[in-house]
Formats: C-alpha cells, sequence, structure tokens
C-alpha cells in the first residue's frame, strides 16, 4: 500500500516502530467516529492529538480516546497549572507542523510533554494519526511511552 511519508513515518522508522498505515477519506469535522466508521475499527481505540497550552502559553499533547474529551480541569490539576486550553488550529499547526485532523504526536515540530489517557495502555492496539488528513497508523500503545515517554493522567470524559 501506498502512504505518504510524513515526519511522523520519518520519526517512526528512525525509532525502528513497527506500525501499520491505514488510509481514509478525510471528511472535514468527521474527526474519529468517522475515520473508525470508515476502517472498520472501535472509535475508542482512534486516540485523537489534541494541542492544549497552559496559562502560562506552554505548549503540550494530549492523547484522548476517540469517543471522549478532556477535563481541562483535571488535566491542569493533574499537572499542576492554573488552568490549561486547546490552542487555535493556527497555533497547533505551527507548534506541529500538522493540519488540523492530521496532527500526529509523532514528530512534531517542536517538542512538547505528552499525556496520554491511561486506559489507552489497556488496549492491544490503537489508531494514532500519521501526519496527514486520511491517514492513521496502528501501533501497540506502549510505543507513546516508549518513544514520547508520555505521561499517563486520568481526565477524560465522556461526550
Amino acid at each position: 500500500m501506498d502512504y505518504p511519508i510524513t515526519p511522523a513515518v520519518r520519526y517512526l522508522r528512525e525509532k525502528m516502530v513497527e506500525f501499520v498505515p491505514h488510509l481514509y477519506d478525510y471528511v472535514e469535522k468527521g474527526g474519529a467516529k468517522e475515520s473508525a466508521r470508515q476502517l472498520g475499527v472501535d472509535v475508542h481505540a482512534v486516540v485523537k492529538t489534541l494541542v492544549f497550552e497552559t496559562n502560562e502559553k506552554k505548549p503540550l499533547i494530549v492523547l484522548m480516546h476517540g469517543d471522549r474529551e478532556v477535563s481541562t480541569k483535571n488535566l491542569a490539576r493533574h499537572i499542576g497549572v492554573k488552568s490549561v486550553e486547546p490552542v487555535t488550529p493556527e497555533r497547533a499547526a505551527k507548534l506541529t507542523g500538522y493540519l488540523v485532523g492530521g496532527t500526529s504526536p509523532f514528530g512534531t515540530r517542536t517538542k512538547m510533554p505528552v499525556y496520554a489517557e491511561r486506559t489507552i495502555f489497556d488496549l492491544e492496539r490503537i489508531y494514532v494519526n500519521g501526519g496527514k488528513r486520511g491517514f492513521l497508523i496502528e501501533i501497540n500503545p506502549s510505543v507513546l511511552k516508549e518513544i514520547l515517554q508520555a505521561n499517563e493522567v486520568s481526565v477524560s470524559i465522556e461526550n
């Protein structure tokens, strides 16, 4: 299968991480539900890459199940800051080098701390963005800790 060679793909190859590429038809505002539907996988296993920043304007990445939202209150409490807010799509693109809808936690332009919802590590395989709209990569969630040093958090809320 022919798939895009994004900074994320180059990063994973460099770290010798095994992954399975999955292409789908990107749908504006379709989000994790749409990619899960097209790929025939559980939306809970599709992991969104979300970019936030603290009240001190320090950016960070949160990896969250496709069927959950992030409690910014719990996140701020967990990392010991006053508040945390999602960044604008423009700022996210500047920080990561990816377009919103194609944001990958791998190979970002700016190195940022990564926080991952604890229950992601209970899954056998996850589908995370490969750095382009309409492109997910299937990996073992342990990779998030091994190469991103992701910190486990419990900050999900049902959406």
